[in-house]
């Protein structure tokens, strides 16, 4: 029989017996007790949908920037033409080229965590198929990685912007934050993704919508949302 680690038990006193839901405010807080681990944890959301993802019509895919970021630095690299490429480098694009940094990328070089790229460099991008649709980094119009605004699709990446996508089991799993945020920045953090989450909801879309959502940091144990604070 499989023994716990203290640090486990003490997490799982602080949660207190199941079943039980929690506000967003008591999961923040929550969180931040039973948090034990040595390093600055990932707080995650998992949301499960009423849709068919099998279906394209009830597709959920989007978008949205968190009021006080991931925690999370990413590596951005914009490739583009002309004086696009300048302003990437001004807007603090980490990498930043044309035809060059295609074949750099080809290569297998991937040092970067978001590609942007202009919509007049896509066939050439086109290429770079195999090597970043299979890592889920190839620019696309709807995720806002494929612009002529370059500056702006980099600002809004640095300061927090996040993808979302139902996967096959009709779950949109996200990171909202760290377990160092204050709780107030968490409990935003939530909020502006469960609202985000509501404007991506599919037309097809038929009785409750959002089911349900459990909030865990990397090593923490989950906490039900109370589903008064969800969409009915």
């Amino acid at each position: 029989m499989s023994k716990h680690g203290k640090n486990t038990l003490k997490a799982r006193e602080v949660k207190g017996p199941e079943p039980k839901t929690y506000t967003l405010e008591e999961a923040a807080s929550l969180l931040k007790q039973a948090h034990f681990a040595k390093f600055d944890e990932s707080v995650d959301v998992d949301i499960r949908l009423g849709v068919n993802p099998k279906y394209s019509d009830q597709m959920v895919r989007g978008t949205v920037v968190l009021p006080h970021g991931t925690g999370k630095t990413k590596k951005i690299a914009v490739i583009a033409a002309g004086e696009k490429i300048k302003e990437a480098e001004e807007a603090g694009a980490d990498h930043f080229g044309g035809d060059e940094l295609i074949e750099k990328i080809a290569t297998g070089w991937i040092d970067f965590d978001i590609v942007i790229a202009t919509p007049d460099v896509m066939r050439g991008v086109g290429k770079l198929g195999r090597i970043l649709g299979t890592k889920g980094l190839m620019p696309n119009p709807k995720s806002g990685t494929v612009t002529f605004d370059i500056r702006k699709a980099v600002e809004e990446t640095k300061a927090g912007k996040v993808e979302f996508r139902v996967d096959k089991t009709s779950i949109v799993h996200s990171t909202v934050g760290k377990v160092s945020f204050a709780e107030a920045q968490l409990v935003d953090n939530m909020r502006t993704f469960i609202q985000a989450l509501v404007h991506a909801k599919p037309p097809a879309a038929k009785g409750k919508y959002i089911r349900s959502m459990f909030v865990s940091s990397t090593m923490g144990p989950s906490f039900r949302i109370t589903e008064d604070i969800l969409e009915s």
